[in-house]
């Protein structure tokens, strides 16, 4: 099954890869260096040295000094490291153009580095106009699949879990004929062109599962699903190849099969898989729903709601989808300490970082205001973990994420009636 992850953590690289997708040098001066674990540092520090000595070669003054500035101050960073992390080291570097423009020179030395969250495995250096992202965006991908089928003797169809979806491949009709013969046939002979019939269909099948769970999909298990016996018959007539009949984690009862079933059997399936975030996220999501309509009191919803819930300890789980754009902005008066602070949406985020900045303090009226900017989740992870609280990030993608943007993005379970208190 696969490994569980933070989801702040997931939501934290997933945007930072963003934000660096999102960068481009005015020459190829952007360096991307992957460290693999094992790797010994000093040998990296070496090379990156090395590569140094070459780009004393590059004739653009400007784009030799950013690229010799650029790995000086990587190889200043890794000299920190006593030896390379358990899962390896990601280092980007260059020199980045101000965000509101500037002219040439204007530039700014960067340098973002990034724990992996899978192992990795190889050596890569790359000076571009761009940073080199791909390798940590396909460990983002869940490469843990699971296969949904969904059979009777009418029809049947597929279904794929991956990291937060599930997603229906196909369907198909049986042509097996129903359990009442026609007139003027025998019994016996409408039961045996009907075994042959379903024979026909099991083999159909089981060539169609291993197309999509084997040679397409690479599942690392699989989940049968029906209602009646059709289910246990095929999977007892040994119709599946070898590798998916050792992969079979469970079969369910269920009122449906063909695209209706795969459905189905996802939402009877929370137990089985319960290791996959998609599941985790659903049953949180579930519970909150199921506090809401309860009345229990136990659910709170709304960011100045929660907030307060979580200010007073009251909040057990805080759950936060991944595409809010919201940021907190402050000012820190550098003089006496004020902080003026609010939550705005990310078009409000410089208007209101430079109104802080230009503006008096409130209470001491020095104009030394320094403004700054955080992400919500961000915000939100430092004062849950003050209180121990926990933050969950949920997928704005997913049905049950959808079901969480309708009560405002921002919700929580909470320890207690707080009407109770």
């Amino acid at each position: 099954m696969p490994q569980k992850h933070d989801s702040v953590r997931l939501y934290r690289l997933r945007k930072m890869l963003k934000h660096l997708s999102d960068k481009s040098g005015r020459g190829t001066e952007l360096i991307s260096v992957y460290i693999p674990k094992g790797k010994q540092m000093h040998e990296i520090i070496n090379m990156l040295r090395n590569e140094q000595g070459t780009a004393s070669n590059i004739k653009s003054d400007l784009t030799r000094n950013h690229v010799v500035d650029s790995l000086g101050k990587v190889i200043q960073r890794l000299k920190l490291y006593k030896k390379t992390p358990e899962r390896g080291l990601v280092v980007f570097c260059g020199a980045l153009p101000p965000e509101e423009g500037g002219p040439l020179g204007s530039e700014e030395l960067s340098i973002f580095v990034i724990d992996p969250i899978k192992d990795l495995k190889q050596y890569l250096y790359r000076c571009d106009d761009h940073f080199h992202v791909e390798i940590l965006r396909d460990m983002l991908k869940d490469d843990t699949a699971i296969g949904f089928l969904a059979i009777d003797a009418k029809d049947a169809g597929w279904g794929l879990l991956r990291g937060d979806s599930i997603e229906e491949l196909d369907h198909t009709g049986s042509g097996v004929a129903g359990k009442h013969r026609q007139g003027g046939q025998s019994a016996k002979r409408f039961q045996k062109l009907r075994e042959m019939e379903l024979t026909y269909y099991f083999n159909r099948v089981a060539a169609m599962t291993r197309e999509y769970f084997i040679d397409i999909h690479r599942v690392k298990g699989l989940i049968v699903s029906g209602p009646g016996p059709t289910k246990e018959e095929f999977i007892n007539g040994s119709y599946l190849e070898y590798r998916l009949q050792n992969m079979i984690l469970a079969t369910i009862d269920s009122s449906y099969s063909g695209r209706e079933g795969v459905r189905e059997a996802f939402e009877k399936s929370g137990d089985i898989l319960s290791d996959f975030r998609l599941m985790e996220e659903k049953k949180l999501v579930d519970r909150l729903f199921r506090e809401i309509s309860t009345g229990s009191g136990l659910a709170s919803y709304g960011l100045r709601e929660v907030l307060s819930h979580i200010q007073n300890n009251a909040a057990q789980t805080v759950l936060v989808t991944d595409d809010t754009a919201m940021h907190r902005v402050t000012g820190v008066c550098r003089r006496c300490g004020s902080e003026q602070s609010r939550l705005v949406e990310r078009p409000e985020v410089i208007p209101l970082k430079n109104q802080y900045a230009t503006e008096p303090c409130p209470d001491c009226r020095s104009l030394e205001v320094e403004s700054a900017e955080q992400d919500l989740v961000d915000y939100l992870a430092l004062i849950c973990s003050k209180v121990g609280t926990a933050l969950e990030v949920v997928s704005g993608k997913a049905e049950h994420g959808a079901k969480l943007t309708n009560l405002g993005k921002v919700a929580a379970i909470l320890r207690y009636n707080p009407a109770h208190s």
